[in-house]
């Protein structure tokens, strides 16, 4: 995945956090059964160095787990966190499968649906001061 629209569509889908990494899957629904994965790790996570260490990493996982337990025809997105930077290889992989296992668990159907936008509350107009009876001034 290379374009910026195809993980903010994988965003919308289903999500398995983990703690060194959150799962985005989305199935296309286009009738390719081609698996795509994306990853993305921000600059919070720390510099360039280890950004990419983190993505070479979960480049690994992905080529090595998705052929067997991924979605087909669905769009993949690991998303890096700050716990995964130093964890252990095989801890990593154990929790993509369990990841990957939570979400084939659950049907298309359940993935997370928007919420309905709050209704802002009615604004209150404000109370003219009365200065006195009649409109003039007392004296």
């Amino acid at each position: 995945m290379g374009k910026r629209a195809d993980f903010l569509a994988a965003n919308r889908g289903r999500r398995a956090p983990m703690p060194g990494f959150v799962l985005l899957v989305r199935e296309r629904g286009d009738g390719d059964p081609a698996m795509r994965f994306g990853i993305t790790v921000t600059k919070k996570i720390g510099g360039a160095v280890i950004r990419n260490r983190m993505k070479r990493r979960f480049r690994v996982l992905a080529r090595e787990l998705l052929p067997v337990h991924g979605v087909p025809g669905a769009d993949h997105v690991l998303i890096g966190r700050s716990e995964g930077i130093e964890r252990d290889f095989g801890m990593l992989r154990g929790e993509l499968e369990k990841a990957l296992g939570k979400v084939m668990s659950r049907p298309v159907s359940q993935a997370p649906q928007k919420r309905p936008p709050r209704k802002k509350p009615a604004a209150q107009k404000p109370v003219a001061s009365v200065q006195g009876a009649g409109g003039h001034r007392p004296d």
